[in-house]
């Protein structure tokens, strides 16, 4: 793994967690002080599941009682289609698809689809199994799409 290809996902990681984007390039900082600062971790094998492991907890030291609000529309990057109209349509519906969602599921499909993290990252990021993993996000795709219809 090459830690500077993981610089920018894990600043995406903390920017869908904060909206703020100071605050995100300081605790993306911070993530890859404390993973470089970590000596007893030496395990290559599980760099990156490290490396979301220490943004996740510097996310849950920042917000402890802070209720947050979440977009993955910020996020993600949408390919301009030649109907604007459409598109809006489009968007508008899976925004409010999104919302309909819970803290799990959004960011469940934002390490999965918008940083591309491995399932057997994720799954260790919840202590679950990679076949849990696919099936929840099976299920949430499928609520996502219902909710499109």
């Amino acid at each position: 793994m090459n830690l500077e290809e993981q610089y920018d996902r894990i600043f995406k990681y903390l920017y869908y967690h904060l909206h703020d984007i100071h605050m995100a390039e300081d605790l993306t900082q911070e993530t890859f002080l404390r993973f470089l600062e970590s000596r007893t971790y030496q395990d290559e094998n599980r760099q990156l599941q490290y490396l979301y492991t220490i943004a996740r907890n510097l996310c849950r030291q920042y917000y402890r009682d802070k209720t947050i609000v979440y977009s993955l529309d910020e996020a993600m990057d949408y390919p301009l289609l030649e109907d604007f109209e459409q598109t809006l349509v489009e968007r508008i519906g899976l925004i409010d698809a999104l919302q309909k969602l819970s803290h799990e599921e959004r960011e469940m499909l934002f390490l999965r689809y918008v940083n591309d993290v491995p399932v057997p990252v994720i799954s260790h990021l919840y202590h679950v199994s990679r076949f849990v993993v696919y099936r929840r996000l099976k299920k949430i795709l499928e609520k996502v799409r219902d909710e499109m219809k």
